[in-house]
């Protein structure tokens, strides 16, 4: 269960990203600030996939290593590896070394290229999945999320189940989910308000 705890700096946060440091840093000054760089947003479908059956700071920790094995996240420059590169990144120590997730890394590159020449840009497809305002918090997933998920597999994704997109959803600021009371949340409500959707 997520509450709220006082850090030893005094100041409120959802208790998960009250420590390790880089835990702070990230649910400071990042999760839930809204996306519309299609290259971050592909960046975190990704990394998400990555998590899927680890902990999310397993995957902060490589996270310099995944950009550096991935070209930044450039979509089409992961959308051109092949094979030799999936065996390559089976040996890199500094990523989650799966073949599948690896794999899936690669497909989902040519999947967020077709949806950039139909829609203009991935952030289009993902911020119509918006839910209303109001709707409730920190759930493991929820129909918005579901329906995004859907979408996402009938488009070729993979590793895009319904719990994923909605952490993915939690951390492009979709949705604001940090607890009302969270240092964060404001910053992240104006954010949002001021925040022009992608179309």
């Amino acid at each position: 269960m997520i509450e709220l705890i006082i850090g030893d700096d005094g100041i409120p946060r959802c208790s998960w990203g009250d420590a390790p440091e880089i835990y702070r840093r990230y649910h400071d000054d990042e999760w839930g600030q809204p996306v519309d760089d299609d290259g971050v947003l592909f960046e975190k479908l990704c990394l998400e996939g990555f998590q899927a059956g680890l902990s999310w700071l397993t995957i902060l920790k490589r996270r310099e290593g995944f950009r550096a094995a991935f070209q930044g996240f450039d979509i089409d420059g992961v959308a051109e590896m092949d094979e030799s590169d999936v065996e390559r990144l089976l040996q890199d120590t500094g990523i989650i070394r799966h073949r599948g997730k690896i794999e899936s890394t690669i497909n989902n590159a040519r999947r967020a290229q077709e949806v950039i020449a139909e829609l203009g840009t991935l952030g289009a497809l993902v911020w119509s999945y918006e839910p209303e305002p109001g709707s409730s918090i920190l759930e493991a997933h929820t129909a918005e999320s579901t329906a995004l998920s859907k979408d996402l597999k009938k488009r070729g994704f993979s590793f895009v189940g319904p719990t994923t997109a909605y952490a993915f959803m939690q951390a492009m600021g979709i949705v604001n989910d940090h607890l009302p009371d969270c240092h964060a949340w404001e910053s992240v409500d104006r954010a949002r308000a001021s925040f022009v959707r992608p179309t």
